[in-house]
Formats: C-alpha cells, sequence, structure tokens
C-alpha cells in the first residue's frame, strides 16, 4: 500500500487508526483474504510434514490417513478406495472454492494494473 494514502487521509482529517481501519484494511482486504484460502488450501493437501511430524492416529490429517490404507494382502494396493477417499476429501475444498470464488479472483487481480 501507498504511504500516500495514509496521508492523504490524515490530511483529511482521520487519525492514524482511523486511516488504517477506514483506508487499508478494506483496500487489502482481498489480497489478504485470497491468500489465506491459498494457505488453507495448501496445508490442506500438505502430506510429507504430516506424516513426519504426527505419531497418533487420532490428529493425522487426511491425506496421510489415505495413504495408510492397506489392501487385502501386503503387495495389494487399493486404488480404488484411495481415488475415493481422495474425492470425499476434495469435495470441501471445492465447496470453498466455488463459494468465495469472487474473492479470489478480486483479490488475485487487486495488485493489477487498470
Amino acid at each position: 500500500m501507498p504511504d500516500e494514502l495514509e496521508q492523504d487521509a490524515m490530511i483529511d482529517g482521520c487519525t492514524r487508526g482511523q486511516a488504517f481501519r477506514k483506508i487499508i484494511v478494506p483496500l487489502a482486504a482481498p489480497g489478504i483474504f485470497t491468500t489465506a484460502i491459498i494457505t488453507f488450501i495448501a496445508a490442506w493437501n500438505e502430506f510429507i510434514i504430516a506424516l513426519s511430524m504426527t505419531n497418533r492416529p487420532s490428529i493425522q490429517t487426511a491425506p496421510v490417513a489415505i495413504s495408510k490404507f492397506s489392501g487385502a494382502s501386503q503387495f495389494d494396493v487399493p486404488f480404488g478406495s484411495q481415488m475415493a477417499a481422495g474425492v470425499l476429501v476434495t469435495i470441501p475444498l471445492v465447496i470453498m472454492v466455488l463459494l468465495f470464488q469472487r474473492r479470489i479472483v478480486a483479490g488475485l487481480t487487486a495488485g493489477a494494473a487498470k
């Protein structure tokens, strides 16, 4: 954010806090919201850190739990069950992106030249 925005608001009679609350926060909100959504999706899909740092099955993330599905024998990999579980885990993310699609696009284009 340019410093001039805050200075202009202070010239118009705002205090530093009012300038931040009324000028800076509304302009920065789309970018902050988009960053939060993208960070949430990245954390949701994290595998290596969750695999190495969780030692109890009750606190494992969904990708780690899905990777530990086992088949009928030692050499059988249940690809069908893993894919079905992957689709079920992805559904909340798809719904979230569909609900917040406008905010995501607004945040990605907020810094673009107009």
